[in-house]
């Protein structure tokens, strides 16, 4: 068997193609990139600061002082418990996310 280009000349570019691979999944795997991770922590902060007793989970009243988790509170509570945890905001707020760009 006989390659047609040396094999120092193939091994640069398939490390640029793995580098750009690389690149694209890394970039698939950050849905919305920094905005996201600074609507994410400011999430995380307010959700601390509603949560009066410290337990994890937001009760109505409690999640008052957000509210827009107050408006969609039913629509979190999805097992309606009374209360709702960060990452049960996080996930609705994700499922809301793809409804408004499925609808563009």
């Amino acid at each position: 068997m006989r390659l047609t280009r040396p094999a120092h000349r193939i091994a640069p570019r398939a490390g640029a193609l793995l580098l750009v691979l690389t690149s694209i999944a890394a970039c698939a795997q950050a849905p919305g990139g920094p905005r996201a991770e600074r609507m994410q922590t400011e999430l995380r902060k307010r959700f601390g600061s509603a949560d009066t007793n410290v337990d994890g989970q937001l009760t109505r009243d409690e999640a008052s002082k957000m509210p827009w988790v107050s408006k969609n509170f039913d629509a979190i509570d999805t097992t309606r418990k009374g209360s709702v945890t960060l990452a049960e905001i996080e996930a609705y707020a994700m499922t809301q996310r793809g409804a408004r760009r499925a609808g563009k």
